[in-house]
């Protein structure tokens, strides 16, 4: 986890394997144990018990092998079968199933018999303490319950070792032996229900093993007679950050048998190696005990100041800090202020709605769910590229909701200026607890543990409770956690328009989750009075924790990759079929989300019924697209609304952590869909929007510069190709984060050949183009029955708009040219191609929607054969709309390794243009 002591983890308290007795003392400080690998089998095989399979030299030849991930963890119990080939593509079709079962309830027991009962997991490792240290095991949380057993001895049982989110430290200095020791773990099954751990809730098909194991890294603690730990910075930021009064507090503890005096020291050193501040005080802390050193408080006079990534830079300041010279604890943290208030009170939001900003300016949020891997494997390189995807589509923010990762994830979201919406899960037991002592103890452990790992962090802005607002005893136990963890961030009560008897108003609301067609987005009138939490009431007005448009059909290419041609088949020509890889729910309606039924619904009377599972995919691309786009794009125009103005929509979910067509935004293979580059267009740092409630174009500046010399121009076409209206403005200036709307009033047709038309927007910077922004408007529009869809995830519709004449638009001919050369770029990127698209064609025909793709091909310029995709693609723009004789160039990075040897080809394709591949 966060907290290092010590000058190096890989010491030789890690190492795994014998050692001789007479090893030299290793240095004091906190390392992980089991770095080399772990074993693993299930108790209903290991039947020996604790005493002896915690024995230094314990026979585990036939125990399962496991190499930690990235957080120096073993995992789960599914983790360590996929090691051992125990279920090849575990992630193709139904191969989970076959190889595990099924797990039948997202909060309950483990119902699939090899993981009901309990799973041992054990490591070997060498210690030797010198005269006058002591040692301690740390066990940071654990998915189920353990009992925790050391060289035969048990030093901690099920009782006590329980908590995804909690740290537990046990003295296990007369247990130890110098040279070859042996940890055992027996996990028993998580039961979300009445454990404060983790579950899948309704995002995935569940994992057969309820994700039982070991999330994070248990580490051994050797200390001296006086230790330091528990370091953090606790910051009174100037409101204009003029300057900045830094308290450095840190836990120095006394395992010694007398009372002993020290000097802890602390030294803040600057971004960029400046001159370090050093502060030192003497502390005496009495036997077997600890005491919280304050430093003086140091002031920093115009701090470097950390911004999100689209509002400024990220530096980071260092904290070390030691005591009597020895080695201590060693972490950044940046400078920078969040406040939040509820603004825009109104009939719909009678308290106001959440609004949050970021060293004095106020931000729309503009996030993602975000989701670890189904089975909890920590993987940083992946995190790496995640982050390249969520900054391509420019968002801002991401939620976790009760999936909390190691700390490397945190590490990387500082550094790349991603905003955090930490928070608690719903619909299991952390929602529901109960009062009881024990389980309000380990509440305010748990939250005291999350704020110590979060509080320095400046990419975390918030925490805050789930669906559910606390009851006022799980409200103070766990405000009484994070006031001990100085933890400074808001705190927020619900994820809903609830309230708590501490915290006040959330003002916050959640929905819809299934389809909605892109107007509904527009809506902020229509609300359920009778509901107070303003659940499905999602319009674009206040802060939305979770909302989208449901179900997400990835490309072709990612489609190959995980669905089996029987769930393809159903995919194209049975809505009704539950389909895997959505979730395990059957059926369709309400809060059911299995199927495609209801996105399919609205396909098939939006855009016309398709013939094979090509078009299909095609239209969903299309539909998909323009709802991602409309959903960021209404938050931002409304933005500016004086009742209730909407703050922040995060789109559920970014991501997830297996192959999906259910709410993501790209697919676990990095797969970019319509859903993506939707998103990615709306979210564009300098943007035009066409405003689809009064059909007015909309300019928004989300970078942190002025940005001056902006022109806007608005066409609108119909299918033909003719020009229906041409308007634009010139000279604009618009300061950071600020929306402004109705810059240009475009003339729109009420009818129109295909009763379709086309909105092109144009913004120029300087005269040079930097935003393009193309729109299908049908003149018979989406119609809600809004009596029937509040309260519901989903809309009912009183009639779908008409797009079907898009079917009839005539086919388009386009020529591409590319080019390669070497150049760093996001997440190890090595290449960049820029790809020129014309249109052709003839005739005035559209070319709609046109997708490149970075392919292997051959040194002909052909495709090689299969999945020929390169996935490590991140582009500037695509789906693009293109009139005869326009051209638009694209520009995508991407790594080279991916390739394979093969010569890069770009192919292209789309609604009405047959593909065509070019060398690059």
């Amino acid at each position: 986890m966060k907290r290092v002591i010590g000058a190096v983890l890989g010491a030789a308290l890690a190492l795994v394997g014998p050692t001789p007795s007479s090893a030299a003392a290793a240095p004091p400080g906190l390392t992980t144990l089991g770095t080399a690998g772990w074993t693993v089998l299930s108790s209903a095989t290991a039947t020996q018990g604790g005493a002896k399979i915690s024995t230094p030299g314990f026979d585990t030849s036939n125990w399962l092998k496991v190499r930690p991930d990235d957080a120096g963890a073993p995992g789960t119990e599914i983790t360590a079968l996929l090691q051992n080939g125990k279920c090849p593509d575990v992630f193709f079709a139904d191969n989970m199933k076959k190889c595990f079962g099924t797990q039948k309830k997202n909060s309950g027991p483990v119902t699939t018999a090899q993981f009901a009962t309990p799973w041992w997991f054990r490591t070997d490792f060498t210690a030797s303490l010198a005269a006058g240290q002591s040692a301690s095991l740390v066990v940071n949380g654990v998915v189920g319950e353990a009992d925790v057993w050391v060289n035969g001895k048990e030093v901690a049982t099920s009782s006590t070792v329980t908590g995804a989110y909690t740290k537990f430290t046990f003295d296990v200095t007369g247990t130890l032996k110098s040279g070859a020791n042996s940890l055992a773990v027996e996990m028993y099954p998580n039961d979300p229900s009445k454990m404060l751990t983790l579950d899948d809730v309704d995002w995935n098909q569940l994992p057969p093993d309820n994700n039982t194991g070991i999330q994070f890294p248990i580490q051994l603690l050797v200390a001296n007679a006086l230790s330091i730990g528990n370091a953090h910075v606790v910051q009174n930021n100037a409101a204009d950050l003029s300057s900045s009064k830094l308290t450095v507090k840190a836990d120095v503890t006394n395992a010694g048998g007398s009372s002993q005096t020290g000097t802890a020291t602390a030294t803040i050193t600057p971004p960029s190696g400046g001159t370090p501040i050093t502060v030192s005080q003497s502390v005496t802390v009495a036997a077997h005990s600890k005491a919280t050193v304050t430093f003086p408080v140091q002031t920093i006079s115009h701090p470097q100041v950390w911004w999100p990534y689209q509002m400024g830079a990220q530096p980071m300041y260092t904290l070390d800090t030691s005591v009597n010279g020895g080695n201590g604890t060693h972490e950044q943290f940046g400078i920078r202020t969040i406040t939040t208030k509820l603004i825009g009170k109104a009939p719909i939001a009678p308290d106001g709605v959440r609004q949050y900003s970021v060293n004095g300016v106020p931000f729309v949020v503009r996030g993602g769910g975000f989701a670890p891997d189904l089975f909890l494997r920590y993987n940083s390189a992946d995190v790496s590229r995640q982050i390249a995807l969520l900054k391509n589509m420019g968002l801002n923010v991401i939620r976790l909701e009760g999936h909390l990762l190691p700390d490397d994830f945190f590490q990387q979201m500082d550094k790349a200026g991603i905003l955090i919406d930490s928070g608690q899960q719903c619909c299991d037991f952390w929602e529901d607890p109960g009062t009881a002592q024990a389980t309000l103890d380990l509440l305010r452990l748990s939250a005291q543990t999350i704020g110590e790992n979060e509080r320095d962090h400046p990419s975390v802005f918030t925490y805050s409770w789930s669906d559910n607002e606390p009851s006022a005893e799980v409200e103070s136990a766990e405000l009484a956690g994070f006031k001990a963890a100085d933890f400074s961030q808001p705190i927020i009560a619900s994820a809903e328009y609830k309230s708590s008897p501490q915290l006040g108003p959330a003002g916050e609301k959640e929905g819809p989750y299934d389809y909605v067609p892109p107007n509904y987005w527009y809506d902020t009138s229509h609300y359920d009075s009778g509901d107070d939490s303003r659940t499905n009431a999602g319009g674009s007005w206040g802060f939305d924790s979770e909302q989208s448009a449901g179900d997400t059909v990835p490309t072709l290419d990612s489609i190959n990759r995980f669905l089996s041609a029987s769930d393809q088949s159903h995919l194209w020509q049975n809505p009704d079929f539950n389909q895997y890889h959505a979730n395990y729910e059957t059926g369709h309606g309400g809060y059911k989300f299995g199927t495609l039924y209801t996105f399919d619904t609205a396909l098939t009377n939006r855009y016309g019924k398709w013939s094979d599972l090509a078009s299909y995919v095609q239209e969903a691309q299309v539909q998909n697209y323009e709802n991602t786009r409309a959903q960021f794009e209404a938050f931002l125009d409304h933005s500016t609304n004086a009742a209730a103005p909407s703050t922040g929509t995060i789109y559920w979910q970014a991501n997830k952590g297996w192959p999906t067509l259910l709410w993501d935004l790209y697919n676990y293979d990095g797969d970019q869909a319509g859903s993506f580059f939707g998103a990615k267009k709306a979210n564009q740092s300098l943007h035009a929007l066409f405003a689809i409630d009064n059909n007015t174009v909309t300019l928004d500046n989300l970078s942190g510069a002025t940005q001056s010399n902006v022109s806007v121009e608005a066409k609108v076409y119909d299918t033909e190709g003719k020009v229906l209206d041409d308007q634009g403005v010139n000279g604009l200036s618009l300061s950071p984060q600020q929306v402004r709307n109705a810059v240009v009033k475009p003339k729109v047709p009420t009818s129109a050949p295909g009763n379709v038309y086309f909105v092109e927007l144009l913004v120029k910077q300087d005269n040079a183009v930097v935003d393009r922004n193309v729109y299908w408007q049908p003149t018979k529009q989406d119609a809600v029955n809004w009596s029937s869809t509040l309260g519901n995830p989903q809309a009912t519709m009183s009639q779908y708009a008409d797009l079907t004449g898009l079917k009839s638009l005539k086919a388009a001919t386009v020529s591409a040219t590319a080019t390669t050369s070497s150049a760093s770029g996001p997440d190890g990127a090595d290449r960049v191609t820029k790809v020129t698209i014309t249109n052709t064609s003839t005739t005035p025909t559209v070319g709609f929607f046109l997708r490149a793709d970075v392919r292997r091909g051959t040194s002909a310029g052909a495709e090689q054969p299969g999945d020929n995709q390169v996935t490590s693609t991140l582009w500037d723009d695509n789906d693009i709309t293109l009139w005869p004789g326009e051209s638009q160039t694209l520009t995508v990075t991407w790594k080279s390794g991916d390739l394979n040897g093969a010569t890069p080809v770009v192919s292209v394709s789309g609604w009405n243009v047959g593909k065509i591949d070019v060398k690059a």
